[in-house]
C-alpha cells in the first residue's frame, strides 16, 4: 500500500535523464522509467517526470513505475513516450536545499510546441508557441518550466515566448535535443495566477 502524498515541490533543476522502458494503457498510463535515482526512490515517493509530478508505483532494479491518470494524460505530453526516450527527472525539493530554480509544482498548465532553435554563441534560442491561456500568464525576465526545466523567459508576443538555453542545459536535459515539432509540458509562474485569483474581475466591476 502506498503512504499517503505530501505536498511536494521541485525547483526545475533536472537530476537525471531517464529512460523510458514502457508507457501502456489507454485512458490513462503506467510509466516505467530507468534511472540512477530510483535507488534514492521508495513506493509512494514522488518524481518530477518531465515536469510532471508522479508517485512512484514500484521501484525495482534501477527503475520505477508511474501512473498517469486521465486528466495528466489530456493535459501534458506523456502520452506521446514510448519505450526508449529520455525524460527530465528531478526528486522533490528537501528542506535546507537550495533553491536554485524557482518554485515548481508539477502541475503542468498545459502543452506548448517548438517552433524554432537558432544558435546564440554558445547558447540556443528557442521559440515555443502556447495558448493564449496560458502566455497571459507569461512575462518577459520571468519563469517558467519548459518539461520540468527552470528557465527565464527571454522574449514573449501574443502568439509564444522565447527561452535562451545554455550549454549546461542543452547537455543535461532532453532540450538539447529539442527540434521544431515537439510538443512541451509547460508550468506557469504559480504566483501569477494567485494573483489573477486575488484581482477583482474585470467583468463584475462597474
Amino acid at each position: 500500500m502506498l503512504a499517503p502524498r505530501a505536498r511536494v515541490m521541485f525547483t526545475g533543476l533536472v537530476e537525471d535523464r531517464g529512460r523510458v522502458g514502457g508507457a501502456e494503457g489507454t485512458a490513462g498510463l503506467r510509466l516505467t522509467v530507468a534511472t540512477r535515482l530510483a535507488a534514492e526512490l521508495e513506493p509512494g515517493d514522488s518524481v518530477a517526470v518531465n515536469g510532471v509530478c508522479l508517485t512512484a508505483a514500484t521501484v525495482d532494479d534501477g527503475a520505477f513505475t508511474a501512473d498517469v491518470m486521465a486528466e495528466t494524460v489530456r493535459r501534458s505530453s506523456l502520452a506521446a513516450l514510448g519505450a526508449g526516450d529520455e525524460v527530465n527527472l528531478e526528486l522533490p525539493l528537501r528542506a535546507g536545499d537550495r533553491l536554485g530554480g524557482h518554485i515548481v509544482q508539477g502541475h503542468v498548465d498545459g502543452v506548448g510546441e517548438v517552433v524554432s532553435i537558432q544558435p546564440e554563441g554558445a547558447a540556443r534560442v528557442v521559440r515555443l508557441v502556447a495558448s493564449p491561456d496560458l502566455l497571459r500568464y507569461v512575462v518577459e525576465k520571468g519563469s517558467i518550466a519548459v518539461d520540468g526545466v527552470s528557465l527565464t523567459v527571454a522574449s514573449v508576443d501574443d502568439e509564444g515566448f522565447a527561452v535562451s538555453l545554455i550549454p549546461e542545459t542543452l547537455t543535461r536535459t532532453t532540450l538539447g535535443a529539442a527540434e521544431p515539432g515537439r510538443a512541451v509540458n509547460l508550468e506557469v509562474d504559480m504566483l501569477a495566477k494567485h494573483v489573477e485569483k486575488l484581482l477583482p474581475r474585470k467583468d463584475l466591476v462597474r
